[in-house]
Order: structure tokens, then sequence, then C-alpha cells
């Protein structure tokens, strides 16, 4: 696997003034998902343990991002997306709880498109099986949830270009709802195009009704939900930095400006 170096910013105190990280999750009815992003958290504040570390979910789990806001009373926050693309939970949804509240939030980018998202999908294609040196008849549907948001799409076709940047073979998107290609439908197009080793990666943070779904639509190998892969612990924290990066230099733009 090619190891993606970012940088990031350090330049926060390690005090209370400090900004929490919220990661906001989506909910699932699986129990596997809460399990899983907890566990990633725990990564989280492995690798940064001065930060305080929250988790919200938009829906369906506990806590819910109202309570977690809540609890930091007018406290500062960067809410960080466990989302891999752009819709209507990351411009809509997750705004909308965040101005309902009395925390002083920042919104970071969704993970995804980004290099460190292709390495965690990169190493789960290669612990389910995909070979180091795949020829000519192999290639990868990029299973995603969906959505009827343009730019979620276009953010997961840009997924899928960097997936085959780095694989060196065709990787095509497919959805497990509101959207199409299915990834039933783009495994046949692929073999009809004359691929005949088609794997499934799962564009997917952890288990659940879509992961399994597409996961079963594999004719060759699919691999796991992205979950805990250092790689994902390392895009929350580089999403979060970025964030206040970009804040601090607005401000002092602002404050630049006669």
């Amino acid at each position: 696997m090619t190891a993606t170096t970012v940088t990031s910013s350090r330049t926060t105190a390690a005090t209370g003034g400090t900004p929490a990280l919220v990661v906001v999750a989506h909910g699932s009815r699986d129990p596997r998902a809460l399990g899983t992003v907890r566990a990633l958290l725990d990564r989280v504040r492995a690798l940064r343990p001065a930060l305080p570390v929250r988790l919200g979910h938009v829906e369906l789990n506990e806590p819910l991002l109202p309570d977690t806001l809540t609890a930091l009373g007018d406290g500062s926050a960067v809410l960080v997306p466990l989302l891999l693309s752009r819709g209507y939970h990351v411009k809509r949804d997750i705004p909308g709880m965040a101005a309902a509240s009395p925390a002083r939030t920042r919104q970071a980018a969704p993970l995804g498109p980004h290099p460190l998202l292709v390495d965690a999908l990169h190493a789960r294609l290669l612990e389910a099986g995909w070979p180091t040196h795949p020829g000519p008849d192999h290639a990868v549907v990029l299973a995603s949830a969906g959505s009827r948001d343009p730019e979620s799409r276009a953010d997961t076709a840009r997924t899928a270009a960097l997936l085959a940047a780095r694989l060196g073979v065709p990787v095509a998107p497919a959805y497990a709802s509101a959207a199409t290609p299915t990834v039933g439908e783009a495994v046949r197009t692929l073999t009809a195009r004359g691929y005949r080793r088609v794997a499934v990666a799962s564009c997917f943070t952890a288990p659940g009704r879509f992961a399994t779904q597409c996961a079963a639509g594999a004719p060759w190998i699919a691999s796991k939900p992205l979950g805990t892969h250092p790689a994902m612990a390392h895009l929350l924290l580089h999403r979060y930095d970025e964030t206040l990066m970009t804040n601090g230099a607005m401000k002092r733009r602002a404050l630049a400006t006669p």
C-alpha cells in the first residue's frame, strides 16, 4: 500500500480552549456500526490524547448530535462528518442542528474524496485478496450508499478515479440506493467489457444493511467496510486541522482588510 502523508496542524493549545472534535456519524440499526464508530474514535484519541473527542449521530443512535452539542454548552467545536461525500446530511441536517445549538461550531468537509480515504480502500481490498499486481482482466466496483445530490455522486466519482489511479485498473462507482448504477449493473457492464476479475470495494464507514447488500453482489471478492483502519483516524484529524487552519486564515484576512 502506498502511504499518504498529511501534515497536521497542532497550533491549538491542548487546553480547555481547544475546540472539541465532534465526529458526526449517520447512525444505524445494525449494532456493529456503533461499536465500530466508537472504536474508531478510540483510535483518534490515541493519536491525539489532549484533544476532546465527542460523538454525535444524525439519527438512529445515541448520542444524537443535538444532545452532544447541548452538553458542550457555549464551548467551541469542529464538526467532522463521518460521511464519505457531500449530500443532504452534510449540507442541511448537520448545519441545521448546529445552528440550533448554543455551541460555537465550525463544520469540516466530509471525508471523501481524499488520498487517505483511498489508502483505506486499497488496504481493505488487499485484505480481501486483491493482488499486488492485478492483470488486464481486473476491475473494481466502488460501492457507496448513494444520494440524489449530484455533488455527492461527483465526490464518489472522484474517489473512484483516485482509486483507479492507485490500482491501475478501471474503478466504476455504484450505489446501494437513490442513484444508479447499482452494484449488479456496474458488475455486468465491466464483465461485458471483458473484465473477469471484478472486486467490490466497500465505501462504507461501518457494517450495515447497505454494506452487506453491496458485498452480496460481488462476483469475486468484496472488501470490508473501512471501519477502524488507521487512515480513517488520520483523516478525521486532518479534516479537523484543515478546518481550524482555514478559519484562522479567514480571520487574518478579515483583520488585514482596511
